[in-house]
């Protein structure tokens, strides 16, 4: 794992594949540095000793965050390493890791410590889980983690590999889950979260499941979700 840099303060490093039902789910964060030198990261991957030191070349990790209830397998990894960073919950996380220490549950408000530099909005309306999507302002990099994937076609084979066709998460025209989608119901809030998605116009679309778009984030933003929104949007 190596940080590469995409933007003005900002880095992604790809981590461990993990196993997700049986299913290989390659995995990707995200470390963004705060004005004044404080380091963000978003959904964090397994931690290695080289990694950990790429990291600490940057800065100080103070901030760990999840955006959704299931990506949350190496928190404990990385509180471990810096015990003063603080950790923020997705929604409904907090009842499910009960052994971290979070200091709140994120919403459409971006903190303090973020304010201004990376904007937030939380895709609800489905029972299954709720994902909070980011936007950092300097790189022009919006932040995705499961509401996108674009897996690689060359590694789906065999029946899984079927059946991650049929789902729709594989190459370019990667999209959601197709039973997360149809647990939307009603669709509003969702859609108002993709309007303010959409409304930020990013270049760089970052997503933890597969192909990444360094240009032209908006517009793949756009087609990804476009089982979501109406001819208004």
């Amino acid at each position: 794992m190596t940080l590469q840099k995409i933007g003005d303060e900002i880095w992604i490093a790809d981590g461990p594949t993990v196993s997700f039902y049986s299913f290989p789910y390659p995995t990707r964060m995200a470390v963004v540095r705060l004005a004044g030198g404080d380091l963000w990261v978003w959904s964090p991957v397994g931690l290695s000793d080289g990694l950990a030191a790429e990291v600490e070349s940057l800065g100080t990790v103070r901030h760990l965050v999840s955006p959704n209830k299931i990506h949350h397998l190496f928190l404990g990894e990385w509180a471990a390493r810096w015990p003063e960073a603080e950790i923020y919950a997705s929604p409904g996380l907090a009842k499910k890791r009960r052994d971290l220490q979070f200091v709140a549950e994120l919403d459409d408000h971006p903190p303090a410590a973020w304010v201004n530099q990376i904007d937030q909005v939380v895709f609800r309306g489905s029972p299954f889980m709720d994902e909070v999507v980011f936007f950092h302002r300097a790189s022009s990099t919006c932040l995705v983690c499961d509401l996108v994937q674009r897996h690689d076609p060359a590694d789906q084979t065999g029946w899984k590999g079927w059946l991650m066709r049929l789902d729709g998460l594989v190459g370019a025209d990667g999209s959601t889950p197709r039973e997360w989608r149809a647990s939307f119901i009603p669709r509003t809030r969702a859609r108002r979260a993709l309007k303010t998605a959409l409304a930020w116009n990013p270049d760089k679309l970052v997503i933890a499941h597969g192909e990444w778009a360094p240009s032209n984030g908006a517009d793949v933003l756009r087609r990804a979700l476009s089982w979501l929104k109406p001819a208004s949007i």
